[in-house]
């Protein structure tokens, strides 16, 4: 009687390959928009599995990456908070620690640490039509091993700038320099700037967050810049906030706070782009108000563009103004020429001596973390794509990014755009969809950059990432209040959206 064969040994040539898990949602990215994402999918589409890849050793995003002094939020945390978990602090423009604990605390609220795989980076990803899921190449940080995982969704929420480095532009005789030379982004945790000379090249919000924190222990910091920004003295702590959280209980007056707060932050750049002139004079006489006598206002803080064609800065209670005034820190507006031994020379022939330079000169930008992406064998290229609803991609199924406002806080976007991600869901399983893909009727549409604004780090991606086009649902909204109709109140179907089983 013959006897059966030996089975093949694990991992022998002949052994099958074994079967990769399956997900029915993938996010990509356990940040700001990666945990929004998770919360929302856990307690709307609670039937779908669903798990979070995170590269970096904890969650928590740009808010675990940067480590820089007094890095903080720019917007409020009543709207760059999530809608659904009240922001308790009473600084509302809030310390990164702040923010990071905030993030840490929602996630244990809701259950999502066990979703998340941590040092777990997605190298690629490929579409088949024919098996309607995406196809996961996953890296395994720190030991390079791979692993492939299927997924109905893929949810890129890997913002939108590299983490492994930022953007530094070539600084003639940088390497001549004797003393530290640091990019924000990179802080180390060992380095002590007590009693130094700091020189912080550029004008931006890092370098308006920067100096005021670094002039509490420098000998003195300077800020140099080749072009002046717009900077506002903002209010750290909201009073009325603190009183109707008292009042109302914090989840009711969280509500009412979040919805004040969203409209002023529309008014503001509404009047700011449709009366320049006017606030360009209110702006300055802030300013103003905030500096010594006769200092030279209109040479450091008064830019050659109108306001909110680059994102205003702001600088809670003052703080850089106050650093200035006290004679801590100080601001040049020049070129530089070239960096020597101890410092720097500039353009108009001046030099400033440093013990330690920082160049706070903006983020590199990259579309979707990074991830190459493939349908049905085809390289996808996002500056080919249009963007769909500032949700989705032309020509490409079942994916969803997340990209928040240049003019506004960043979640009220992702907020937005993950209800409607849950609605969509709904809405094909009850129709039995399993691929959803937006196409452009018309091949004839202008287009233009996606994120169309004037900051440096944006104009320089501008050709990496999807472009806009001039209509609904092709355009990108102008906002929070527009992108409520669409994305909010408006339906999941659309013409140029086909769905097929």
């Amino acid at each position: 009687m013959p006897t059966a064969p030996d089975a093949p040994a694990p991992g022998s040539a002949s052994a099958p390959a074994p079967v990769p898990e399956h997900l029915d949602v993938l996010i990509v990215g356990a940040g700001m928009s990666g945990i929004g994402a998770g919360c929302r999918l856990a307690a709307e589409r609670p039937g779908r599995s669903f798990a979070l890849l995170e590269a970096r050793d904890g969650c928590g995003g740009t808010w675990d990456l940067f480590r820089y002094p007094g890095v903080r939020s720019d917007s409020d945390l009543y709207t760059f908070g999530y809608a659904f978990k009240p922001w308790r602090h009473r600084e509302s423009l809030a310390r990164g620690p702040q923010i990071l604990a905030y993030l840490r605390e929602t996630v244990r609220e809701h259950d999502l640490e066990r979703r998340i795989r941590y040092r777990q980076r997605v190298v690629g990803a490929s579409w088949s039509t024919e098996r309607a899921r995406w196809t996961v190449e996953v890296e395994h940080v720190g030991t390079g091993r791979r692993t492939t995982l299927t997924c109905g969704w893929l949810f890129c929420a890997a913002g939108y700038y590299r983490y492994d480095r930022g953007h530094t532009p070539p600084l003639a005789g940088l390497e001549r320099f004797a003393g530290p030379v640091v990019h924000p982004q990179h802080w180390p945790a060992d380095l002590d700037h007590t009693g130094r000379r700091v020189l912080v090249v550029g004008s931006g919000a890092t370098a308006v967050t920067l100096v005021p924190a670094l002039a509490e222990r420098a000998a003195h910091v300077t800020m140099l810049q080749r072009t002046p920004g717009y900077v506002m003295p903002v209010p750290r702590r909201d009073a009325l906030a603190a009183l109707l959280r008292r009042l109302l209980g914090e989840r009711r007056g969280h509500a009412l706070v979040r919805r004040r707060n969203i409209v002023r932050q529309h008014a503001v750049w509404a009047f700011c782009r449709r009366h320049p002139r006017a606030a360009r004079r209110i702006i300055r006489r802030a300013n103003a108000r905030r500096l010594p006598p006769g200092y030279p206002v209109d040479e450091h803080f008064a830019p050659p563009y109108d306001p909110w064609d680059q994102r205003l800065c702001a600088a809670p209670d003052g703080d850089l103004f106050t650093a200035i005034s006290d004679g801590r820190a100080s601001v040049v507006t020049d070129r530089i020429s070239r960096f020597t031994e101890h410092g720097v020379r500039l353009a108009s022939g001046r030099e400033l001596a440093a013990d330690l330079v920082v160049t706070a000169t903006g983020l590199e930008v990259r579309a979707f973390g990074g991830i190459p992406l493939r349908v049905d064998g085809v390289p996808v290229r996002p500056a080919e794509t249009v963007a769909y609803k500032g949700v989705m991609l032309s020509g490409v199924p079942n994916f969803v990014y997340a990209l928040g406002y240049p003019n506004a806080s960043w979640t009220l976007k992702v907020d937005l755009l993950c209800a409607h991600f849950a609605r969509l869901l709904a809405h094909m399983d009850r129709h039995g969809h399993r691929i959803c893909r937006p196409e452009v009727a018309d091949p004839a549409m202008p287009l233009r950059p996606l994120l169309d604004f004037a900051a440096g780090y944006l104009r320089r991606g501008a050709p990496l990432l999807p472009r806009q086009g001039d209509r609904s649902p092709w355009r990108a909204p102008a906002g929070y209040r527009e992108d409520t109709r669409l994305l909010g109140a408006g339906p999941v179907t659309d013409p140029e959206l086909h769905f097929s089983a």
